[in-house]
């Protein structure tokens, strides 16, 4: 059976020489080269929800790949897909980024210039490993067939329009259902989950941005677990230890989230910080919640083309989510799509604050009523987004979750 491999690189020319060295090892299949990490991880998922079988063995990871760093990335992907084995192709093949690459989850290393000795020798290596893991887990799809939970980023256009609101209804919704639901507050200065849900805390994200290696253990440790059910990791009371959290530390902390809970809701705040862009950018939906007002849409706008400028996330790629909608507004949700150029939720949010205050005050706000159009509201949209567990959907499904196309990172 041929070694099916996956090349990734944003070199056109290292690319192409890699491409066409693996397709003169003997039983090799290289597959179409993908050129980011967000196609590759893409890539894995879509032929991980196909079946098992889709999956390549092999995966060669070009140094320069991008926007996420290459050791970053092998990460991510040893941790989605455990049975893909990955290769790093490197000018720099010293023992110390040969451990740095093992401690990654790398499963070997090939140097630059290219050897056809040395890449075949690792090619047959790893695709044996491959093969190995599978065959022991048999038919133990579930093992292996999930790309982990689904995560959620809420961002609001700016402060004020209801983005910490509706990340926790939806992570409420979710954990209703049955699904196993995390929380997480990425607001990391001015963050206010914990005051909204009235809790007292001593972890926090900070405390795990240090830790190269999150166990489960360390997880449990950081989590503060709510009455309702939810695991809550909470933004720092102090919020100058809010640049403790990097970039590459929020990557990590998500990706541990993701493989141990079904649905993770992150609340990233209406400022973009360099942990909230990485969160955004590896999302499976990414929410930017607004109100219909000329300042809030404007600042809406001003977000998604930001995002776009860096290469977080397109526009298509984004859901508006409008709040305190009301039909006789002048800036209605389909004048907001058309400015924006986003996906739009099919749910708006009613204006109806008198439901909310008092809750909000109280610190209460998994009490809100259920008679409440607010809450109603941002429940039927976790539905749309399908955080939901429908009711005869079986306990056993982890991540089933996807939601409509429409909503989710467009696949390549």
């Amino acid at each position: 059976m041929p070694t099916r491999i996956l090349p990734a690189g944003s070199d056109p020319d290292a690319v192409r020489s890699l491409t066409t060295l693996l397709s003169q090892l003997p039983d090799a299949e290289p597959q179409p080269p993908v050129t980011d990490s967000t196609q590759l991880v893409d890539t894995l998922a879509r032929l991980a929800a196909e079946s098992v079988e889709e999956l390549p063995e092999v995966v060669v990871v070009h140094e320069r790949i991008g926007p996420v760093p290459a050791l970053e990335l092998i990460r991510e992907v040893a941790l989605r897909f455990p049975a893909v084995g990955v290769i790093l192709v490197t000018t720099d093949a010293g023992p110390g980024l040969f451990a740095a690459a093992m401690d990654s989850g790398a499963r070997g290393l090939v140097a630059l210039p290219l050897s056809y000795e040395e890449l075949a020798s690792r090619v047959q290596a790893v695709a044996q490993w491959s093969t190995g893991v599978r065959r022991h887990l048999g038919h133990g799809a579930e093992v292996l067939a999930g790309a982990g939970g689904t995560v959620v980023t809420v961002s609001g256009a700016k402060g004020g329009v209801g983005a910490t609101l509706a990340a926790i209804q939806l992570a409420l919704a979710a954990q209703a259902s049955g699904r196993a639901t995390a929380l997480v507050d990425l607001d990391l200065q001015t963050g206010d989950i914990a005051s909204y849900l009235d809790i007292q805390f001593r972890r926090s994200v900070a405390d795990l941005a240090a830790i190269t290696d999150i166990s489960p253990r360390v997880l449990a440790d950081a989590v503060f677990r709510h009455d309702t059910g939810l695991a809550l990791l909470l933004a720092p009371g102090e919020g100058e230890r809010g640049e403790e959290v990097t970039d590459r530390a929020a990557r990590q902390i998500v990706g541990a989230l993701r493989s141990r809970y079904e649905v993770v809701v992150v609340d990233c705040g209406a400022q973009l910080s360099g942990a909230g862009a990485a969160v955004v950018e590896m999302a499976d939906t990414a929410l930017l919640v607004t109100t219909p007002d000329v300042i809030a849409v404007r600042g809406a706008k001003r977000t998604v083309r930001m995002w776009d400028r860096l290469q977080i996330r397109k526009a298509e790629e984004t859901t508006v989510v409008v709040n305190r909608h009301a039909r006789t507004a002048e800036i209605q949700p389909a004048l907001v799509q058309r400015i924006t150029g986003t996906a739009l939720a099919r749910t708006a949010v009613p204006a109806n604050f008198k439901e909310l205050q008092g809750a909000v005050d109280a610190g209460r706000l998994h009490e809100l009523d259920g008679k409440s159009t607010v809450k109603q509201a941002l429940w039927a949209l976790a539905g749309e987004l399908g955080l939901v567990r429908a009711p005869d959907e079986g306990a056993s499904h982890r991540g089933g979750g996807r939601g409509p196309v429409g909503f989710r990172r467009r696949k390549e």
